[in-house]
């Protein structure tokens, strides 16, 4: 059955209040802390602000592309529990890891076996192995099947370009879903009825 539930790219209190109060909450929060190209970026000030409150049993995410020595020690007392790490190496993440004290999620961006591959480099150091497309900030798929080799043991969670309707698809694999593109409105905004409906749609999966 599917592990659990993320919601990406959250950038205003409103959505995530309604989502910490819903009654099937996510597991995973995630929020733009660095990729400034993405148009769910949250500026330092607004994401100090926004994340400052009581996230009750759900996980905050740092979604993180190559962060800087500088940006790190700017966010380390901000209230997150894992940073998600995009195009950091295992050495990287390694050092990372030990110094912040903080939970990982290394994202592999894949379109062939080859990347899928790279995740036995960070076995021993993530906490969680996240798949997604090569499209960052963009909702592009992959092919899920190329997951079918990673072992079950592996804490495994998958994004790019998922679907609300492609949850019921999911429920015999073992995996935690990362949805961002998919339940936002024609303008880019999060949609608090396609959120509501994820949620419903997951707990009775």
């Amino acid at each position: 059955m599917i592990k659990n539930l993320k919601i990406c790219g959250i950038s205003d209190p409103k959505t995530l209040n309604y989502i910490l109060n819903h009654p099937y909450p996510p597991k995973f929060i995630g929020f733009i802390t660095n990729y400034k190209k993405s148009r769910r970026y949250v500026e330092y000030k607004n994401l100090k602000n926004l994340i400052n409150i009581n996230k009750k049993q759900t996980n905050f995410v740092s979604v993180l592309v190559d962060p800087s020595d500088e940006l790190l020690e700017k966010i380390k007392d901000l209230n997150f529990d894992y940073y998600q790490l995009y195009d950091v190496g295992p050495v990287r993440t390694i050092e990372i890891k030990k110094k912040y004290k903080i939970k990982i999620i290394s994202a592999l961006t894949i379109s062939n076996k080859k990347d899928v591959d790279r995740y036995k480099d960070y076995l021993e150091i993530s906490d969680i192995i996240l798949f997604d497309s090569k499209g960052y900030h963009r909702s592009e798929s992959f092919d899920h099947d190329l997951l079918e080799q990673v072992p079950n043991e592996v804490n495994k969670m998958i994004a790019g370009n998922i679907q609300i309707d492609d949850i019921p698809s999911f429920k015999n694999k073992d995996f935690i879903i990362d949805l961002s593109g998919s339940i936002e409105n024609n303008e880019g905004k999060k949609d608090i009825n396609k959120i509501d409906r994820l949620l419903k749609l997951f707990a009775n999966t």
